[in-house]
């Protein structure tokens, strides 16, 4: 079997060349042999080369030539915020406690029969005016003078017993114990003839008080049993206004405080304080303060509503608009104001007074120049330009 060996390459390829070359085997024949072609080697290396000098060039950091750097553009300072602002000086203001309450009768109370009997007359009317002792009615006396006449007889008889009594004693026919019970039957004769005359009384309704006859449950010839109610009497000369405080309001309030009181009706009316409660109300908290109105002439008619505003004091206190006043990052009421290197400062207020036109308000300094345009877009500690508000306007 022939045996090849490698050959010079073919003009034009590169590709190795075999050429039988003598087999050395028994039979003659050498084996086949291959070469590598030194032409594909040179190109092997030529390729590891290229890569590393890439490799080089990239890890360099030598690109191509660049353009120079340019500077960083230089940022324009911000304007400041323009803000219209107006002077304002505290004023000397009065400050009010105000509540809603109800008018009440200063008297109220329920006429009642005090003996049982039929009613003979009605001697007023439902919605009469009264004064005190006027006899509303009277019941039958019919009983109660035959209880007079029966008590007057017992009482005469008793008393002739006792003088028989003391009679026979002093003779010594009687006992000392007949006397002692002779005494006995008097005092409680003389007991009847008083509760008989009492009764008699009784008869008689009249009023307590001056006042107005409410209601009136009677007619004549109808039986009324004692305790029974027959009517109700109201005085309202004066008017008793009642409002529940607050425990925290309740010291700002005390007796003789004057107060204006308006009530629903359209009526106005200055009444005084006459009762400030020292117990509060366990449902409530609230304290029982009551203002006495004057109301002679009856014009104001107990139960309807009324409006209570009481002097508590002087303070001093800005008056502006609802429209700048602002709440701070913390959520704090206020009012930012510029001071005199135009930087921006807030003042927590306290609301004095609330008015259609605007506010009464405390904690602000003497004089400040306030805000009142562009107070939502700026801080305290920031710089603004402020102008006056006609300016701004």
């Amino acid at each position: 079997m022939n045996q090849y060996v490698e050959q010079t390459n073919v003009p034009g390829s590169n590709a190795p060349t075999l050429v039988p070359v003598p087999s050395a085997n028994t039979d003659g024949r050498k084996p086949l042999e291959f070469r590598d072609d030194k032409g594909a080697s040179r190109s092997s290396w030529i390729a590891g080369a290229l890569v590393l000098a890439i490799v080089g060039w990239m890890g360099s950091g030598f690109f191509l030539s660049a353009a120079p750097p340019t500077e960083a553009p230089v940022r324009e300072s911000i304007a400041p915020v323009a803000v219209a602002v107006a002077p304002s000086s505290a004023e000397t203001v009065t400050q009010f406690y105000q509540a809603e309450g109800q008018a009440l009768p200063d008297r109220d109370t329920m006429l009642r029969a005090e003996t049982s009997g039929d009613v003979a007359q009605v001697l007023v009317e439902k919605g009469q005016t009264v004064t005190a002792g006027t006899v509303i009615a009277r019941l039958d006396s019919t009983n109660n003078e035959a209880d007079i006449n029966r008590a007057a007889e017992d009482l005469a008889i008793a008393e002739r017993e006792l003088q028989n009594a003391e009679q026979l004693l002093d003779r010594g026919v009687a006992t000392t114990d007949r006397v002692t019970q002779a005494r006995a039957q008097l005092a409680a004769a003389q007991a009847q003839v008083t509760a008989a005359s009492q009764a008699a009384l009784s008869l008689t309704i009249t009023a307590p008080f001056d006042g107005r006859i409410e209601t009136l449950d009677l007619d004549e010839g109808v039986f009324v049993s004692a305790g029974a109610d027959i009517g109700r009497l109201v005085d309202i000369t004066p008017l008793t206004v009642s409002i529940q405080v607050p425990q925290q309001s309740l010291t700002r309030l005390s007796v003789g405080q004057t107060a204006n009181v308006r009530f629903i009706t359209g009526e106005e009316r200055e009444g005084i304080v006459s009762f400030v409660g020292t117990s509060a109300a366990s449902e409530t908290r609230t304290f029982l303060v009551e203002i006495e109105v004057p109301n002679d002439d009856g014009a104001i008619p107990a139960g309807i509503s009324a409006e209570v505003v009481i002097p508590t004091g002087e303070t001093t206190a800005h008056f502006l608009p609802a429209s700048i006043v602002s709440l701070d990052t913390d959520g704090t009421l206020g009012v930012k104001t510029v001071a005199d290197d135009d930087t921006v400062a807030f003042y927590p207020i306290e609301i004095v007074k609330a008015q259609v036109d605007g506010l009464w308000v405390a904690g602000l300094p003497d004089t400040a120049n306030v805000i009142t345009i562009g107070q939502g877009f700026v801080n305290a500690g920031e710089t603004v330009a402020p102008s006056l508000q006609d300016d701004a306007q």
